[in-house]
């Protein structure tokens, strides 16, 4: 898998579980949908992202479209 596959999918994950979360033990979880919301949309506007940079510090391969 490459780089934004694991993004996507870790994003992905996070959001769910969140969603989870405060449906279930509080439902100030929901915090959590928000900060993975904001980390991407930042991500997309600055093309900086905490994970890739640490996936690729890995030797996770990376995309097509990242760089």
């Amino acid at each position: 898998m490459t780089v934004e596959k694991y993004v996507r999918l870790f994003a992905g994950i996070m959001v769910l579980l969140s969603v989870a979360l405060s449906h279930y033990v509080d439902p100030y979880w929901i915090g959590l949908a928000i900060f993975v919301g904001l980390n991407l949309a930042q991500s997309g506007l600055t093309n900086l992202c905490p994970l890739a940079s640490v996936l690729r510090k890995m030797g996770v391969p990376l995309g097509e479209a990242c760089n």
